[in-house]
């Protein structure tokens, strides 16, 4: 899929614009944001807002996100035990302390296009 952001009134009302007259094409809207299906007429349509507002307009494209192909096990593992935790009000910085799970700093560390 593309995303597309918009940085400007002008470029907001087109994307608007662009959204209601192709609804076909656009897979959701988020206000100032949009995302185009990954089809030539998506890009088309992409292109078109850049080329009015090249520098209010933001285009990139994304993918669907396969938690069992694009996370490890540990870091699904993790989220599991963290949302099942007995004290809501605990960090998960304190939460991970001393256990397996991985500590917040390599989670922010690693890419997760690492290894895979």
């Amino acid at each position: 899929m593309l995303l597309v952001v918009t940085y400007s009134r002008g470029a907001r009302r087109d994307l608007r614009n662009v959204c209601r007259a192709h609804e076909e094409t656009v897979v959701r809207r988020f206000g100032r944001a949009a995302l185009f299906a990954a089809t030539e007429h998506g890009a088309f349509l992409a292109c078109r807002l850049r080329e009015k507002h090249p520098d209010d307009v933001q285009v990139e494209r994304t993918r669907p996100f396969n938690e069992f192909t694009d996370a490890d096990a540990a870091v699904r593992e993790a989220a599991a035990a963290y949302e099942a935790r007995d004290e809501p009000s605990t960090p998960y910085r304190r939460f991970a302390a001393g256990t397996d799970h991985p500590d917040p700093a390599s989670l922010k560390a690693r890419d997760l296009d690492d290894d895979r």
